[in-house]
């Protein structure tokens, strides 16, 4: 082996040992976070006692007072299935923002930016204003996360459609979800006129993201969506990498850019969608997410997709630790990711290194 080829292998290697290091170290924090989260909430518990309520809740000890109920209530019921709902749906949209930000090379992408949003937002106002729902004979909670699945997903129908006879191109792609998101906004805030003030105010919380939704019953889909996504998007993360480096050399070496980019873009508008049913629309953690993450690992999918996924649980789930003690009855996540995200997201604009895209 040449002087050079040894110095390449031995870079390689140290790169390679550093972002599986990171990203160990990552998902040690958030498990660190996941073990405080338990005890955080509005009613004051201490953690030895919370922890307490959760070995005395698995070897079957029933609470007897009024007091002990509610505490078991909230750490069983409450804090745990919204810390693992805050680190399955985190590391959805760092990987779907990643994905995203790779296919359309574009640094201002998330797993958003085809209009999923406003897509499920617009289906949620339907069924609350209006009680229709697109699945026959289903209502309540089901048919409101029927709503918001089944029209997050028209703006990826519409790329699909458009793309079968038509050639679509990065900037295309995300005009058409420029487009789609500001007529469903439209249609929204008309349809809110006619809305009671309890009917504003349960879309409203909807909108700005709110984890404490999470339930037992909604775990095993999220947990599914979030291995599916991670696993799927590592197995196609060299067809990523190949399609960074631009169409001709994609098709050159046997990836065709628009229809790869329409597999990533249905993948991930169908598991963002999933998450968004559960949660609402949470902001900032698909975008900045794999911004920092470039700064530690590079563009190199195969270690960004991971280091996005667990960068993603944690900003969401330590947000979600604050949002519980904001103010007197806390504050929905998504508000307070965006109040740190966007600084972030901007220190880490002028952070980064042109090379890193």
């Amino acid at each position: 082996m040449s002087g050079s080829g040894a110095e390449f292998n031995r870079s390689y290697k140290k790169h390679f040992r550093r972002s599986v290091a990171l990203t160990l170290l990552l998902a040690a924090m958030i498990a660190a976070t996941v073990i405080i989260s338990i005890s955080i909430s509005q009613y004051p518990m201490g953690f030895a006692e919370a922890y307490q309520i959760l070995v005395d809740h698995l070897r079957g000890v029933e609470p007897v007072t009024y007091s002990e109920r509610l505490k078991d209530h909230i750490v069983w019921d409450m804090n745990i299935p919204r810390a693992i709902g805050g680190v399955t749906v985190g590391a959805i949209l760092g990987v779907g923002g990643a994905v995203m930000q790779s296919i359309i090379k574009n640094p201002l992408a998330d797993p958003y930016t085809t209009g999923i949003s406003s897509g499920a937002m617009f289906g949620v106002t339907v069924y609350v204003i209006l009680g229709f729902s697109m699945v026959p004979f289903v209502g309540g909670g089901a048919g409101q996360m029927a709503n918001a699945f089944l029209f997050a997903l028209i703006p990826a129908a519409v790329i699909i459609f458009i793309s079968s006879f038509k050639k679509m191109s990065p900037p295309m792609m995300v005009l058409i979800g420029i487009g789609v998101m500001y007529l469903f906004t439209a249609s929204t805030t008309m349809l809110k006129f006619t809305a009671s003030h309890e009917d504003i105010a349960q879309i409203y919380i909807w909108g700005v993201g709110a984890i404490g939704m999470v339930t037992w019953d909604d775990l095993p889909v999220l947990i599914g969506a979030t291995a599916f996504i991670l696993v799927t998007m590592m197995a196609l993360s060299k067809s990523i990498n190949v399609l960074t480096s631009g169409d001709n050399t994609a098709t050159s070496l046997g990836v065709g850019p628009t229809k790869f980019r329409i597999v990533c873009l249905l993948l991930v508008s169908v598991v963002t969608a999933i998450a968004v049913c559960f949660t609402g629309t949470i902001g900032f953690v698909g975008l900045v997410a794999p911004h920092i993450g470039r700064i530690f690992v590079g563009s190199n999918n195969r270690y960004l997709i991971p280091c996005s996924a667990c960068i993603g649980a944690f900003m969401l789930l330590a947000a979600d630790c604050i949002a519980r003690n904001a103010g007197t009855t806390g504050l929905p996540v998504g508000v307070i990711t965006a109040l740190i995200g966007s600084p972030l997201f901007l220190y880490f604009l002028i952070k980064q290194k042109r090379s890193a895209w």
